[in-house]
């Protein structure tokens, strides 16, 4: 069965409306132009989605996108295909989320009585929508809200919070304090205490006049046999999911940012931070301390040093080290250098 999703979508809004809420220039569209029914990524984007571009880096998405409208700056709307209407905007990534707003009304603000909704409890911690199968153990204090799904064999602890639509699979573990919400979660999970799952992405579109909020309407999903350690975050995606894959290993105190997206059977270990849309391929190591910053690829096998910090792509199978992260020889031989250079001064000194 397709999940119906976590969030109330309005529309479809013709173009010339949408360009007129969020202050576009309209490009020249056809009559057959079809309303606009949602916002997606320029990747993903059909002739009925709303995309952006804003970044550079997707240059090559732009060229190819097949989205109904963009929202772009005016320097780049001659790179947008002549199939997608131009929404020309100084700002466009502000504008990407005056559209979300208008698409997704209550979206930018959390929504504690959708996955809570006490008045619907009857008395119960566990809402009657809620779907719970035989064998599933819920310990006091725990909140299941409306219309959640757990499987078999899974024990939810005390003070856990499952919020509205989350499906949980069999024979997971939930830890005390532990919260998830706007996530599809796989089977043999394990959550350790205090673990935060599907709160909002670090989105904001800033300028000289402030910080402008954007709803982040993507979700969670968690494969199978994944183990996040405790008081460790995943941020839901804004537009598309933040992923983790089966068989990875989270220590605590991990935050994964919006949209990032971890390979199978990686290990990440304690304090390390991966910024929103990152990607990690298949049994990447990151050791503890470590970071990734946004936008940038880790490939498989691909080993970071405990304090290294990813700013480029990294190819399949490296070994990198230190801050900017390259290649860990080079780094080992560097710091080699510096010691005996500081030695000998240290010496003539004396």
């Amino acid at each position: 069965m397709q999940h119906p999703g976590f969030f109330e979508r309005a529309g479809p809004f013709p173009l010339k409306l949408i360009a007129a809420k969020l202050g576009a220039e309209l490009g020249a569209i056809s009559d057959t132009m079809p309303d606009i029914e949602d916002v997606k990524p320029l990747g993903d984007a059909g002739p009925q989605h709303l995309a952006f571009f804003d970044n550079r880096k997707y240059l090559d998405q732009l060229a190819v996108t097949r989205a109904g409208g963009c929202l772009v700056a005016p320097a780049f709307a001659p790179r947008v295909p002549t199939s997608t209407a131009v929404l020309k905007i100084d700002r466009p990534y502000g504008a990407f989320a005056n559209a979300l707003r208008l698409f997704y009304v209550d979206a930018h603000q959390p929504m504690a009585a959708r996955y809570a909704d006490a008045r619907g409890l009857s008395g119960s911690l566990v809402h009657p929508t809620a779907r719970i199968d035989d064998g599933v153990d819920i310990e006091p204090g725990a909140v299941i809200g409306r219309e959640a799904q757990i499987g078999r064999g899974t024990t939810v602890a005390a003070g856990a919070v499952v919020g509205y639509r989350v499906s949980i699979g069999q024979d997971c573990f939930i830890g005390p304090g532990a919260s998830v919400t706007y996530a599809i979660i796989g089977d043999r999970v394990i959550l350790h205490a205090g673990v935060r799952i599907g709160q909002d992405g670090f989105g904001f579109a800033m300028s000289a006049q402030g910080h402008q909020k954007v709803p982040q309407v993507g979700r969670v999903l968690i494969e199978c046999d994944v183990e996040i350690g405790a008081n460790s975050t995943v941020d839901r995606g804004a537009l598309s999911d933040t992923m983790i894959g089966e068989g990875t290993k989270i220590d605590n105190l991990v935050q994964i940012g919006h949209n990032a997206i971890i390979g199978r059977h990686c290990v990440i270990v304690a304090q390390t931070g991966i910024a929103g849309s990152a990607q990690l391929g298949d049994f990447v190591v990151m050791g503890g301390h470590s970071g990734v910053v946004g936008h940038v690829r880790i490939g498989d096998g691909a080993q970071i040093a405990g304090m290294g910090h990813v700013k480029d792509d990294v190819p399949a199978g490296a070994v990198m080290g230190g801050t900017p992260a390259r290649p860990f020889n080079q780094w080992a031989r560097e710091v080699a250098a510096l010691k005996r250079l500081t030695t000998r001064k240290s010496k003539g000194e004396a």
